[in-house]
């Protein structure tokens, strides 16, 4: 009786290996928006760690994150850490690349309450008075992500973070001093 139990718990724990292991080695949380402003005026909300406050799914979820500011004041080479808490979590994120008013490229590194090395990138597109914010956040999954995956869904925790953000960005885009 107990070598079938012992079987039986051998085959299922091969099943939910099998299970994990063929799940997507990465993902992809994708938003866009369209802001009544101009790409500069857009873009420099993003560009610019010190404008995120206003505008961040997250800044206002912990009152008392400590905050810092390293680096370029802005564009590539810009970084920003933050430690705060459970729901923030401490992290570091650092623009990579800033091409005016289309790309921005940035490393975000999670180091609590997991650890993880993800992109961010907010792409910009003109059309006519308005502007078109696409952010996206790619990254790999390995064993354990992809077996956290199985429960819960990297779009659907996180997307509904970046639409709270684009509509705040959206907001304060529009109603800032048209130049």
């Amino acid at each position: 009786m107990l070598k079938k139990i012992l079987l039986a718990l051998a085959v299922i724990v091969i099943v939910v290996v099998v299970v994990v292991a063929v799940q997507p080695s990465g993902f992809r949380v994708e938003r866009t928006a369209t802001i009544s402003a101009p790409a500069p005026a857009v873009f420099g909300q993003v560009n610019d760690f010190h404008n995120w406050e206003a505008w961040s799914p997250w800044a206002k979820l912990d009152p008392t994150m400590r905050q810092a500011f390293e680096g370029a004041p802005a564009g590539t080479g810009a970084i920003y850490t933050w430690t705060g808490n459970k729901q923030v979590g401490e992290g570091r994120m650092t623009v990579t690349e800033s091409r005016p008013n289309e790309l921005i490229r940035i490393r975000l590194e999670f180091l609590k309450p997991f650890a993880a090395t993800n992109t961010a990138e907010f792409a910009f597109k003109p059309e006519g008075n308005q502007t078109v914010v696409t952010w996206s956040m790619v990254g790999k999954n390995n064993f354990m992500a992809k077996a956290v995956h199985l429960v819960v869904n990297m779009d659907r925790m996180v997307g509904g973070d970046f639409e709270k953000g684009l509509a705040r960005m959206k907001s304060v885009a529009e109603a800032a001093p048209k130049r």
